[in-house]
């Protein structure tokens, strides 16, 4: 963490009114955005005062910090569309209604898109040297490559925002992940130049995994908190597998757990590391904190029915949650049913019929997690779950499901 010399006094003698930005850059926040949103939520809870700072007006422009090359600009309406699904997921943590101290929303395009182009060349442009701006570590790793005028000049639009904050509403603390540091104090500066004001800032260091990758990219992409976007169950399943190394420290990140507890947790990682306690309370509580204890409830009972050694007595709606990305085939069975091996070769999870009844020789194929034993079995409705489906498994991994419609006489 790092901040400007007497940010830790002001907190601790002032109740102070604090920002932190989030870019409408995509149609929901990520697990990435929950350090930003926590450190808010924080803050509300030692009786400051938050905003959440949506970008509605500098997401036109693009932020270059920690970016390699130029961001493809989205449209107006794709921002404010943006913009407006954020709420619902902020105030999951933060109160925005009844407290003193209610989390404020607000978006800086209500102030940028109307200002003028010469007018805030002249007001604000002119407080800084092109020198500096070149010498910020976002604008540096770019001059290389090339960065447009737009991208260039971002840091002046979120100078400005800390201005109009801090006049508005005496805002004097802003907050972010360390590749904003520069941004940050460009804002601090023009505070001081314009209305002879101290004002602060503080980041912290941007987060990996002990393995050294980013945190929140998984190989099936990023991790949202939109349920449409990164169902409930995927999103508990990956704090489930959070390192060893990690989990501690996430615990004390993302959660509001007592100290104390989660000291308890840290030993007992310690002590039996394959229990997986600290993992499986912090996936507990974040997935409360962002979907609610009914979806703790499902994807708890989901993850029985992924680990299960038999999953014929699950509901259909929690094996279909827990399958979401397999592949799947609608089938009518005759009333007979079907031949198992001729199901893996209509359902392609085998080549041909001979290579089906190869791999059940094999005792390679499993149907709803049970291994089939006799290469002639024969699978009717009363074998699927709840008479509709089926999963079906080749391998430890390679599944198919097959959804049952209705049986021809």
């Amino acid at each position: 963490y790092d901040s400007t010399e007497g940010t830790r006094e002001l907190l601790s003698k002032e109740k102070v009114t604090c920002y932190i930005g989030f870019d409408p850059t995509a149609s929901s926040l990520h697990v990435g955005s929950l350090l930003p949103i926590m450190a808010l939520a924080r803050l509300q809870r030692f009786g400051h005062s938050p905003i959440a700072l949506v970008g509605g007006g500098t997401g036109m422009i693009g932020d270059p910090s920690g970016k390699s090359q130029e961001r493809s600009l989205l449209s107006i309406e794709e921002i404010d569309a943006n913009a407006r699904g954020m709420r619902a997921q902020l105030e999951r943590f933060l109160d925005f209604n009844t407290t003193p101290n209610a989390a404020r929303m607000m978006n800086n395009a209500d102030w940028l898109r109307t200002i003028g182009l010469l007018e805030f060349l002249r007001d604000t442009g002119k407080h800084f040297t092109v020198n500096s701006m070149m010498a910020k570590e976002s604008v540096k790793r770019r001059l290389e490559e090339g960065i447009s005028f737009t991208e260039f000049s971002y840091s002046l639009l979120q100078a400005y925002d800390y201005l109009h904050l801090y006049r508005a509403l005496k805002c004097t603390l802003q907050m972010g992940g360390s590749d904003q540091w520069g941004n940050i104090t460009a804002g601090i500066e023009l505070v001081r130049k314009l209305r002879a004001r101290r004002v602060h800032g503080l980041v912290w260091p941007l987060l990996t995994t002990s393995a050294g990758t980013k945190f929140g990219k998984t190989e099936a992409g990023t991790v949202w908190l939109d349920p449409n976007r990164t169902s409930p169950f995927r999103f508990y399943q990956f704090w489930l597998n959070t390192d060893d190394r990690d989990v501690v420290r996430n615990l004390k990140l993302f959660t509001f757990l007592p100290r104390e507890e989660i000291a308890r947790l840290e030993a007992a990682t310690a002590a039996h590391p394959e229990r997986r306690e600290a993992q499986r309370e912090l996936a507990r509580a974040v997935t409360r904190l962002v979907h609610g204890d009914e979806h703790v409830e499902r994807a708890e009972r989901a993850a029985q029915v992924l680990f299960g050694d038999n999953i014929g007595g699950a509901s259909v709606e929690d094996v279909l949650m827990v399958f979401e990305d397999a592949p799947s085939t609608e089938l009518t069975l005759p009333a007979d049913g079907m031949p198992l091996a001729e199901m893996l070769a209509t359902v392609k999870l085998a080549a041909s019929k001979s290579e089906a009844m190869r791999l059940l020789k094999s005792g390679g194929v499993y149907v709803n997690n049970v291994r089939a034993a006799d290469e002639k079995v024969r699978l009717t409705a009363a074998d699927a779950i709840g008479g509709t489906l089926f999963v079906l498994r080749k391998g430890r991994k390679d599944h198919h499901i097959v959804k049952l419609t209705t049986a021809r006489a």
